[in-house]
């Protein structure tokens, strides 16, 4: 029953994440704490990210901003690793508050650079890259960072889609590998993490026909939801623990 609910979530997660950019870490990663614990959790959601933005890439494959991606990869592949690296230091009660606090505090974090519309440039990715990449390591999704930062970049619909997967991409695989490097990638994980990441490549799929017709004020208020639910629901389960 607990694979099976998984799944569901999986696939609304990451029919949600297919349309809007993002999401389906933030709405899945509460579900595996619950069923695996933290520790466990956050490098299931590793593997489960790298399929997601897989997905993500070959229904968009024309249109990813090969530039873009690169800017933005090459710093934040390394920064990922060793924000991973801090991860496994950290208790599982402060990996719960720290991932909680932190989807919560993206909230007013994204309405603010909402307001300061201005365009950035490729270097502008790169430091963003570096920056959101460390912090991908530890907090699991930066999802609701790197989407203004790319839409501010110019990219929109396919192209945003396509390149913020393609662009955060290596920092999940880069994630997964230093955790395999110091044994919190088991193969029992492994495996968890393949199972929850073919629900959400089935989602990104099935929410390729819906992208051309969803509006900005729908995007803003999935978003919010999604984060202040899961964010409190991290929150919960560090109190639970405790």
């Amino acid at each position: 029953m607990g694979f099976l609910f998984i799944l569901a979530v999986g696939l609304v997660a990451g029919t949600i994440s297919g349309i809007v950019g993002t999401g389906s870490s933030i709405m899945l990663m509460p579900v595996l704490v619950y069923q695996y614990g933290p520790k466990q959790a956050v490098p299931i959601m590793a593997i489960a990210a790298v399929m997601a933005n897989l997905s993500r890439i070959l229904a968009w494959w024309r249109e990813v901003d090969w530039r873009a991606c690169a800017a933005y990869s090459i710093p934040g592949i390394p920064a990922a690793a060793l924000g991973a690296r801090t991860l496994l230091a950290l208790p599982s009660r402060a990996v719960d508050i720290s991932i909680g606090l932190f989807l919560i505090a993206m909230v007013p974090t994204r309405h603010w650079l909402a307001r300061h519309e201005f365009k950035i440039s490729l270097w502008h990715l790169a430091i963003g890259g570096a920056v959101i990449g460390y912090i991908t390591g530890i907090v699991v999704s930066t999802g609701p960072l790197s989407v203004p930062l790319f839409l501010f970049y110019g990219l929109d619909k396919g192209a945003f889609l396509a390149t913020e997967a393609a662009s955060s991409l290596g920092l999940y695989l880069s994630k997964s590998v230093t955790f395999q490097q110091f044994g919190a990638l088991t193969p029992d994980i492994a495996l968890k993490g393949v199972i929850a990441g073919a629900s959400l490549m089935s989602g990104a799929f099935v929410a390729k026909p819906f992208v051309l017709r969803l509006k900005a004020d729908v995007f803003r208020l999935v978003m919010d939801a999604i984060m202040l639910a899961a964010g409190l629901s991290m929150l919960w389960n560090a109190a639970h623990s405790s």
